[in-house]
């Protein structure tokens, strides 16, 4: 498997445990205006004439999961702090973070950070990109990426 295969295998196992996250934040009825798939299924549909169905904001999601940070992990995997794949990947969900914070997020009209939804926003996406980043490095890390890593670095 190459390296990039095994790195957005790493970020699709990723948002699946973020998804299921989101799903249970959903359930337990904690912060429904937080609603990161509503808000990629609007800017969609507003911005891109998508239809407003919410398989379009979940395929987004896992696109953005899998592909897009899953190959930026790769790519910036040897420069991350942390001594081990599962540090490197929670450092590098600080930085998928703060592009969710002054990105999406704003475009969204939550606001910088999401503060249009108030204090816990901002703590609540961080404390779930941790994790995410935490399933992140560990999925990375057993799928062997060392070698990837080491590879990148002398190419």
């Amino acid at each position: 498997m190459s390296c990039y295969v095994r790195s957005m295998v790493a970020g699709f196992v990723a948002t699946v445990a973020l998804s299921l996250l989101m799903l249970m934040k959903g359930a337990m009825g904690l912060m429904p205006e937080l609603n990161p798939i509503a808000m990629l299924t609007e800017m969609a549909h507003a911005k891109m004439g998508m239809p407003a169905s919410p398989m379009v904001g979940w395929v987004a999601h896992f696109m953005i999961g899998t592909v897009v940070w899953g190959i930026l992990f790769q790519l910036l995997y040897g420069r991350l702090p942390g001594r081990s794949a599962l540090l490197k990947g929670m450092s590098f969900s600080l930085l998928a973070w703060l592009m969710m914070m002054i990105g999406p997020m704003p475009m969204a009209d939550a606001g910088l950070f999401g503060m249009n939804l108030g204090m816990m926003a901002p703590m609540m996406t961080l404390m779930m990109h941790l994790i995410w980043g935490a399933v992140l490095g560990y999925t990375y890390g057993r799928l062997n990426a060392n070698s990837c890593a080491v590879r990148t670095a002398t190419s």
